[in-house]
């Protein structure tokens, strides 16, 4: 199993108040899992998505990665996972603007110390795999909406991470747009991604093979979505 959640729970402390964000929440996620994530605001699905993106660390319970319990990692050791093995895409894209495509993608490469032929190289086959071939040397503000996500799907796939983590990655993008960037999940899941998507659009997360709908922190259905049932 690649991801394994075992009760886990998560609180916030607001003044002298304790307030529960994740209430024993199990889950379970194989590898090439092609999984949404829903739930209304404050149902808890953020706080997940940040413990299973190693950005935020569980009250109590467990979560393991590929067999390493990651709830008892130090802060280094988190960082150190983080790196290796999630690639983020988000929402609002967060790339550098003053950098071309090319240099966006290289830089998780950077921080890991891989030195700068194989990063080039490995920059330039993440770009082609998103279909961006054309456009290495533009920067953000040369791009289209829909261009600038798949330069950040491109710097998500560069280090060959263990699941790809999107929050809400078509939210700042018109609908045509966004369903070629979920045609290009598609495409990455079918190459065999592990995809974990969190969305509040239920067309969004109908692209998931499954979906975990969470409600006042607790997990309210998981199921598969209905085109994948046997």
């Amino acid at each position: 199993m690649l991801i394994e959640i075992r009760n886990l729970d998560k609180n916030y402390i607001m003044g002298e108040i304790e307030v529960p964000a994740l209430i024993d929440v199990n889950v379970s996620i194989k590898q090439n899992e092609y999984v949404a994530i829903m739930g209304p605001s404050g149902s808890g699905k953020s706080t997940l998505m940040n413990i299973l993106g190693c950005l935020d660390t569980p009250s109590g319970g467990n979560y393991f990665f590929n067999d390493v319990d990651v709830s008892s990692l130090n802060d280094d050791q988190l960082s150190a996972m983080r790196n290796r093995e999630i690639g983020f895409i988000f929402q609002s894209f967060n790339l550098l603007p003053r950098m071309s495509s090319l240099h966006n993608v290289e830089l998780p490469l950077m921080y890991a110390g891989i030195l700068k032929n194989e990063r080039r190289e490995r920059a330039i086959n993440a770009l082609e795999r998103v279909g961006l071939a054309d456009r290495m040397g533009h920067k953000p503000t040369e791009l289209s909406g829909g261009q600038r996500q798949r330069v950040a799907i491109a710097r998500a796939l560069v280090t060959n991470p263990g699941i790809l983590l999107a929050d809400e990655p078509t939210g700042a993008l018109d609908s045509k747009t966004g369903d070629e960037i979920m045609n290009l999940f598609d495409e990455l899941h079918r190459e065999g991604n592990t995809i974990i998507l969190i969305t509040h659009e239920q067309e969004i997360a109908d692209y998931a093979h499954r979906t975990i709908f969470l409600k006042d922190g607790k997990i309210f259905t998981d199921e598969p979505n209905k085109r994948f049932k046997k």
